[in-house]
């Protein structure tokens, strides 16, 4: 009966405890002019500026910016041409 009542104060804790966020990942910061801070969540130079005008702000890059990986192999061509090659003299 004490696993089963362990068991279950566990499981709160778990699921109450906070989900970590995550930090938004967009290359144009707007930084606005009457100081109330700046938002790094704009994906265009566009989108920020059309934020920062009216406040009489500016954007700047950010700088915390990290750019997403392409997905695909990370297999060298060379390696694949090579074994194309070497079938076809088989």
């Amino acid at each position: 009966m004490r696993f089963i009542r362990l068991e279950i104060v566990l499981s709160a804790i778990v699921l109450a405890a906070p989900i970590a966020a995550r930090a938004q990942n967009y290359p144009w910061c707007s930084n606005f002019h009457d100081g109330a801070g700046t938002n790094c969540g704009f994906s265009t130079y566009e989108q920020c500026m059309a934020t920062a005008r009216g406040t009489g702000g500016y954007c700047a890059p950010n700088n915390a910016y990290v750019a997403p990986r392409a997905a695909g192999s990370t297999e060298p061509m060379k390696h694949k041409h090579r074994l194309r090659s070497a079938r076809r003299k088989l």
